[in-house]
């Protein structure tokens, strides 16, 4: 009986042994394809900004100022001040030195355009890079954080002018990314999406860049959904690098090339796309498309208290910090698209 006995308690051992191994083996895969990103985040003293960086904080806020305080709130419900939006953008990338390609498109009586500029590449020029974020404004909300994104585009549009990329190279200023169309077909994202697919377009990465101005370095700031709160940090201090499970790899490829030049608090994760705040954004348009996207974020609502309130205005930006952010995503893009000379 006893010979019994602990042949029982022997094979039960067995068991949970190799139910451990199979947990901990599950929870490692996991980890490894998911949250572990590679390099390292910055997290020593920030150093004084470049002469690169002053000048682009300089041009950042202006132009922030101007889309989020002159002209003010712009979207379907104030569609006048949604066109002058665009024609500020418009203006400025053909002053820039581009040709602006307006993408036009028709809801409910009224004309909406995605804003695109093109550095054809020289080698890998089927190869495409789109840089993307949107230019209108959630309800009655200033939206100034949302507006370091358009702006964000604008500047490394400027940045890149003259350059000869061996990919090539778009940026993208979005149309309806906020209420009534956020997530519906005529999302300017959705609209630009599908018509690069239709037309065969081979776009190997798409980096979105929405909210990038909200730092903090308090404690308890940074929220996540759940179990996300126990593998990061607390602060909301870091720039966040986001994607779906599909587009890993891109996220990695990124996240490594910020961490490896830009001295900045960097975070990542690739996670199921149902999980709440991963698809917030343009990138979703692209995924839906079979296209690789990143969102680069300041995590937006999960951070940033004022988000899309009447209190999202221009004091809340951290102009240093969005120089620093934007200046390390244009070295991340050289990196991408190869330069030549």
């Amino acid at each position: 009986m006893d010979s019994k006995l602990k042949l029982i308690d022997r094979v039960s051992f067995i068991r949970l042994v190799i139910l451990a191994i199979a947990i901990a083996s599950i929870a490692i895969f996991g980890w490894s394809l998911t949250i572990w990103m590679p390099g390292q985040s910055y997290l020593q003293v920030l150093p004084p900004l470049s002469v690169t960086e002053i000048k682009l904080q300089d041009r950042l806020k202006q132009d922030v100022e101007t889309l989020a305080v002159k002209i003010g709130r712009w979207n379907v419900d104030n569609y006048q001040n949604l066109v002058a939006a665009k024609d500020f953008l418009d203006r400025e990338l053909t002053q820039a030195g581009y040709t602006v390609r307006a993408q036009k498109y028709t809801v409910d009586g009224k004309t909406f355009s995605n804003l695109e500029v093109e550095i054809p590449g020289s080698s890998r020029a089927d190869e495409i890079l789109v840089i993307g974020g949107h230019y209108d404004t959630a309800f009655t909300s200033p939206s100034a954080d949302d507006r370091t994104g358009a702006a964000a585009v604008l500047a490394l549009a400027r940045e890149f002018v003259g350059t000869k990329p061996m990919r090539t190279l778009r940026f993208v200023e979005f149309t309806n990314r906020e209420p009534p169309y956020s997530s519906t077909q005529n999302m300017g994202s959705q609209v630009y999406a599908r018509a690069a697919k239709e037309r065969g377009d081979k776009i190997v990465g798409m980096f979105s860049l929405e909210t990038l101005g909200y730092f903090t370095d308090a404690a308890n700031t940074q929220k996540y959904p759940l179990p996300l709160s126990f593998l990061y940090p607390n602060q909301g201090n870091f720039i966040g690098f986001i994607s779906d499970i599909d587009s890993r790899e891109l996220l990695r490829n990124t996240i490594r090339s910020f961490r490896a030049q830009a001295k900045f608090p960097s975070e990542g994760a690739a996670l199921p796309s149902l999980i709440q705040g991963v698809g917030w954004s343009d990138l979703r348009s692209f995924w839906q498309q079979g296209y690789q996207a990143v969102r680069i974020t300041d995590t937006a609502p999960l951070r940033y208290p004022q988000y899309h309130t009447a209190d999202d205005t221009m004091d809340k930006i951290d102009f240093e910090k969005l120089s620093r952010v934007t200046y390390g995503i244009s070295k991340v893009i050289r990196d991408f698209v190869g330069l030549e000379g």
